[in-house]
C-alpha cells in the first residue's frame, strides 16, 4: 500500500510540474494582451510549492517502501535458510549466500520500489507531456518524436545489455565473496603455510573479474544518459529553428511556442530517468532472479502443531541402516544396526571416515536414511515431529559452534529462560564454574568469533554446559574431549558418569582413555559395525579395537 501510495503522489507530482508550462504561457498571453498578472502567478506559485511538497512525499514513501520491502525479504530468506534441509544447505557457498542476503537484496529494494515507482511517474510524465505538446502543436511534436524515438531506441537496447552485463556481475561479486570467506574461516592456518601472498592473489583475481564486469555496467549505464542527451539537444534544435520560423509568419503564437519548448525541456529529466530506471530495474530483475532461487531450497519438514509422538523402549536403535551423502555413491554406513539404552554410557569408535559423525547426524535427522529405520524410543523418527526429536537430544559438535557474544548468550542459546540456578548447576557440571567467576566480567565476558577469548578447553566446556541446560533424554558427544587437556579430561569424565546416570549419553571417543567405564562400545569400520563390547572385553577380542587402544597409548 505504502508503495501505491507513493507511486500515487508521484504522478500527482508530475500532473502539477505538467500544468507549469500551461500557466506559464498563460502568464504571457496576460502581458501580450494587457491583463492582470495576479491570477496567473498565483496559479503558477501554488503549482511549484505543490510539486514540491508532492515530490517530498513521494520520495518519503517510496524510500519507506524499500525499506520494508528489503526487510521483508530478509525476513523471508532468513527463516528460509535456518530451516533448510543440512543436505540442500551444503551444496550452497558460504560467501555465495551473504552476497544474496545483502547486496542482491539492496539492488531488489532498487529495483521493486524506486525504478518501478520511477518507471510509472517518468512514463506518466513523459506521455502527459507529450499529450499536451501534440495539443498545442502536432507537426512540431512529429518532428520531436522523430529525433526521441532513435534516442529511445538505442536505450532500450543499452538497457537491455545492462541486465545481462549486471548478471554477470553479481555472478562474479558472489565468487569473489565466498574465496574471502573462505580464507576468513582459515586465518591461522593460511598464515601458518605463509600463504598469505597467494591468497591474496587468489582473491585478487575475484575482485578483478568483479571489477572489469562492474565496470562493463558503469560503461552500459554511462551511455544511457547521453544517448537521450542527443537526442533531446537534436529535437531542441529543431523545435526552436523552426517554430521560431513559424511565429515569425504568425503560424504559431509566441505563448504556445514558449509552452511547447518548456515541454521538451521538461521532457528531458523524465525520460532519462525513465530509461535509466528501466536499466536499474533490469540490475533489480537480476538480484531478484538471484533471490528467487536462494528462497527455493529446500526445506526440512517442519509442523510445529504436531502433537508428539509416543516412545518407549531404547533410547536409540539403528536398524539395518544404510547411508550415501548426496553425490557420492560409496556408502557412509552400510546396513548398520545397533542399539543404545536409554540410559548409560555409549561410546563409538572407529578409524577415520567410518561413520562416526554420520550415526549423529542420522540421530538429529539432518539427513534421512537411503534404507532401514532410525528409531527414538522405539518410534521411527521419520514419523516424529522435528522439535520433538531436537528437544530431546543434545548435542555437542566436535567444533563446538560457539559465536559472538557474552558467555551468557552462548551459555543459554537453546534454553534462553534458564534460571540463574540452572545455570550454575550446568556450568558446576561441565567444571567451568571457576573459570567463569575469574573472569572480570563473568558471564557478561564478550568473546569474539567462534568463541574467542576463551581456550579450546574453555570452548569446549562451554558447549558442554549449554547442552547440559538443555536437560535432554539423550547427549550426543562428537569427540568433546579432543581439546581438553589431561586434568580437564578426567573432571569432564566424571560429568559424563553422572549424566549418564540420569540420561543416555552418546559419545565418539577420540580419547580411548575417556570410555574405558562406558557400558558398551561400538567399533565402526568401513561403514559397518565391527564388534560391541565393553573396553575388557574389546581388548581381548577385536583386533582393531586393540590397535587404536595401542595407538593412543604410544601417542600419549
Amino acid at each position: 500500500m505504502l508503495l501505491l501510495a507513493g507511486t500515487i503522489l508521484g504522478i500527482l507530482g508530475s500532473a502539477a510540474t505538467l500544468a507549469q508550462p500551461l500557466a506559464i504561457g498563460e502568464m504571457i498571453k496576460a502581458v501580450a494582451g494587457d491583463r492582470s498578472l495576479f491570477v496567473p502567478i498565483l496559479l503558477a506559485a501554488a503549482l511549484f510549492v505543490t510539486d514540491a511538497a508532492l515530490a517530498a512525499a513521494h520520495a518519503y514513501a517510496i524510500g519507506r517502501a524499500g525499506e520494508n520491502i528489503v526487510f521483508d525479504i530478509r525476513h523471508v530468506l532468513t527463516a528460509r535458510l535456518l530451516r533448510s534441509r543440512t543436505a540442500a544447505f551444503a551444496r550452497w557457498e558460504q560467501g555465495d549466500v551473504f552476497t544474496r542476503m545483502v547486496t542482491d537484496t539492496s539492488l531488489a529494494r532498487i529495483c521493486m520500489a524506486q525504478a518501478l515507482a520511477q518507471i510509472v511517474t517518468s512514463g506518466f510524465m513523459v506521455i502527459g507531456g507529450i499529450a499536451l505538446m501534440a495539443w498545442i502543436d502536432p507537426l512540431l511534436l512529429a518532428v520531436t518524436l522523430l529525433c526521441l524515438g532513435l534516442a529511445s531506441v538505442v536505450s532500450l537496447l543499452l538497457a537491455r545489455r545492462v541486465r545481462k552485463v549486471a548478471v554477470i556481475n553479481r555472478e562474479h561479486t558472489s565468487d569473489f565473496g565466498s574465496a574471502l570467506m573462505r580464507v576468513l574461516g582459515a586465518m591461522s592456518t593460511v598464515k601458518a603455510s605463509r600463504a598469505e601472498d597467494r591468497e591474496t592473489e587468489r582473491i585478487t583475481g575475484f575482485a578483478r573479474k568483479a571489477r572489469r564486469s562492474g565496470v562493463r555496467v558503469s560503461a552500459l549505464s554511462a551511455m544511457l544518459t547521453p544517448a537521450m542527451n542527443v537526442g533531446t539537444q537534436v529535437a531542441l534544435t529543431v523545435v526552436i529553428a523552426w517554430g521560431m520560423a513559424r511565429v515569425a509568419t504568425g503560424a504559431m503564437p509566441p505563448a504556445d511556442l514558449t509552452s511547447f519548448m518548456m515541454y521538451l525541456f521538461y521532457l528531458v529529466s523524465p525520460l532519462v530517468m525513465l530509461f535509466m530506471s528501466i536499466a536499474q530495474f533490469q540490475q533489480g530483475r537480476a538480484a531478484l532472479d538471484r533471490i528467487g532461487e536462494l528462497a527455493g531450497i529446500e526445506q526440512e519438514e517442519l509442523d510445529p502443531d504436531a502433537a508428539p509422538v509416543a516412545t518407549r523402549g531404547h533410547a536409540i536403535a539403528f536398524d539395518r541402516v544404510s547411508f550415501s551423502y548426496p553425490g557420492s555413491e560409496e556408502p557412509v554406513l552400510d546396513t548398520v544396526s545397533f542399539t543404545v539404552p536409554d540410559k548409560g554410557l555409549t561410546a563409538i569408535v572407529g578409524p577415520s571416515g567410518a561413520g562416526k559423525t554420520t550415526v549423529f547426524q542420522l540421530i538429529e535427522r539432518f539427513y534421512g536414511p537411503d534404507s532401514g529405520t532410525v528409531l527414538l524410543g522405539g518410534t521411527d523418527t521419520a514419523t516424529m515431529p522435528l522439535e520433538q526429536i531436537r528437544g530431546q537430544i543434545g548435542y555437542v559438535e566436535q567444533d563446538h559452534s560457539l559465536m559472538r557474544g557474552t558467555i551468557r548468550e552462548n551459555l543459554t542459546y537453546a534454553a534462553p529462560d534458564a534460571s540463574e540456578k540452572d545455570i550454575a548447576d550446568a556450568l558446576r557440571m561441565a567444571h567451568l564454574g571457576e573459570v567463569i567467576r575469574a573472569l572480570p566480567e563473568g558471564l557478561e565476558t564478550e568473546l569474539g568469533e567462534r568463541g574467542a577469548g576463551l581456550s579450546g578447553g574453555q570452548k569446549q566446556r562451554l558447549a558442554i554446559a549449554r547442552t547440559l541446560l538443555q536437560r535432554p533424554h539423550i547427549v550426543l558427544l562428537d569427540e568433546a574431549t579432543a581439546n581438553l587437556d589431561s586434568e580437564a579430561e578426567d573432571a569432564l569424565r566424571d560429568t559424563i558418569t553422572a549424566i549418564s546416570g540420569t540420561c543416555a549419553v552418546i559419545a565418539i571417543a577420540h580419547r580411548i582413555s575417556t570410555i574405558t567405564q562406558a557400558d558398551q562400545i561400538i567399533v565402526l569400520d568401513r561403514g559397518g559395525v565391527r564388534a560391541t563390547g565393553t573396553h575388557t572385553e574389546l581388548t581381548t577380542t577385536d583386533d582393531l579395537y586393540q590397535r587404536l587402544s595401542r595407538h593412543q597409548e604410544v601417542a600419549a
